[in-house]
């Protein structure tokens, strides 16, 4: 498992937390993570599923802190606590686009040049806790912003992988398959992501975009082994265990 190292200055009344890295498939170096940005319902099915309309409306995003993403790639026997708080742990797998090169207001035909890779993730929610947020008008982050909330697969650079834009995205439980899509469902392509997230915010480096999940997310409970890839860019498996 890796373990970041704290970085040690006399400029600091304690030492500065470690950086959030991901793995890097097939280099011994690590992509620094800067923050996570998350796109909302980015799949017809899936907005259907949590009674929401699929129209092709402006996305809209959420964040996780960069501290809550972990190796999670099959190699490095990844687990996570059951998080408190909550009773109805659900699974979302989606493909995770590192941001290589930032810029504001990026054309989408442009896009995908500031691509440095792509990723398997989870995006981990409390689904209790954000249905009782979003039915009082809160913020949704205490159901999705909480510890070790982005299990993240290896990045394989774009390089290698080229740019996907089919390919099917899966997450097994306990070896019985849940979510199934395709990355052609997307209602928002990444390249469309990226333009409409850097009118808004300038990208930068370090930047993890999760696109979005298809249909059949549900509970996780402790003991629970979870798999889940995208094809064409990785796998990830983790366990997760008592709290």
């Amino acid at each position: 498992m890796y373990a970041p190292r704290l970085p040690m200055s006399r400029d600091y009344l304690m030492p500065p937390p470690p950086t959030p890295s991901a793995a890097v498939d097939g280099d011994a170096r690590r992509f620094a993570l800067r923050r996570v940005l998350c796109v909302g319902r980015n799949y017809a099915a899936h907005a259907r599923e949590m009674g929401q309309d699929p129209a092709r409306e402006p996305p809209f995003f959420f964040a996780k802190p960069a501290d809550a993403v972990f190796d999670a790639q099959p190699s490095a026997d990844a687990s996570v606590a059951y998080p408190p708080l909550t009773e109805n742990l659900h699974h979302e797998i989606e493909l995770a686009v590192a941001i290589g090169s930032g810029g504001r207001e990026i054309p989408s035909a442009q896009a995908l040049d500031h691509v440095f890779g792509y990723a398997p993730a989870l995006d981990l929610t409390r689904r209790d806790l954000q249905k009782a947020a979003k039915a009082k008008g809160h913020p949704w982050e205490f159901g999705k912003a909480f510890d070790r909330s982005a299990p993240l697969g290896a990045l394989v650079p774009a390089a290698r992988s080229g740019h996907p834009t089919r390919g099917r995205v899966w997450l097994e439980v306990n070896g019985e398959l849940r979510q199934e899509g395709d990355l052609s469902e997307l209602i928002w392509s990444v390249a469309e992501v990226i333009a409409e997230l850097s009118a808004s915010i300038a990208l930068a480096p370090g930047d993890l975009i999760l696109t979005g999940t298809p249909a059949g997310v549900g509970p996780l409970v402790p003991g629970d082994e979870v798999r889940g890839g995208v094809e064409g860019v990785g796998d990830l498996a983790l366990k997760i265990r008592g709290g």
